[in-house]
């Protein structure tokens, strides 16, 4: 870990209110995962955030409009997100986000394939739209027309744009993580 978590005592005025804001959103959307230390230091991606208001604040208010306004089928949306963390190997986004696929039924093995960066043959239609999508931009390049039109079909123009933007987000996501070394939590 690159940066020490901040103590909700030693923010500054200018964190004060990002942290307010931040701790509330984890609390009412991210409470399958350990986010928050038991004295109040924010976790995974919201430490670095913290550190640098300017940026982490524009950050985190994308992060609420993408989680607390989704439309996207939940299970389409932790295919797409866990699709990127594998990508990326970003340990801390895979641990959460595994916890929350877990909580809403997802299986082991579906779980473990993702992580391992292999489709698995069970995805619902939605859930592979969001995977071939999300593969397709996270391996480079325009997103091919099929994969596109597909989503279009699926999703609605809408809908595709929200999962565009999703993967774009977590790649951002991904690079604070692995940038700052954020490590996951050890379990209790």
């Amino acid at each position: 870990m690159r940066l020490p978590l901040l103590p909700p005592d030693q923010l500054s005025d200018e964190q004060r209110p990002l942290y307010a804001d931040m701790k509330a959103g984890i609390g009412e959307k991210f409470d399958d995962f350990i986010a928050i230390r038991d004295d109040g230091a924010l976790m995974g991606p919201w430490n670095p955030w913290l550190r640098w208001p300017k940026m982490g604040g524009a950050i985190w208010d994308l992060t609420k409009a993408m989680s607390m306004a989704a439309t996207l089928p939940d299970p389409a949306r932790q295919v797409a997100i866990l699709v990127t963390g594998a990508h990326f190997d970003a340990a801390y986004e895979l641990y959460a986000h595994v916890e929350v696929a877990e909580r809403d039924g997802m299986n082991d093995k579906r779980l473990s394939e993702l992580c391992a960066n292999i489709k698995p043959d069970d995805l619902s239609d939605e859930e592979g739209v969001a995977y071939d999508v999300a593969y397709a931009l996270v391996n480079g390049g325009t997103l091919p027309r099929p994969c596109y039109d597909l989503a279009v079909d699926t999703f609605g123009q809408d809908g595709t744009a929200e999962l565009i933007y999703l993967v774009g987000l977590y790649c951002l996501v991904s690079m604070t993580l692995n940038g700052f070394n954020v490590p996951v939590p050890e379990k209790q």
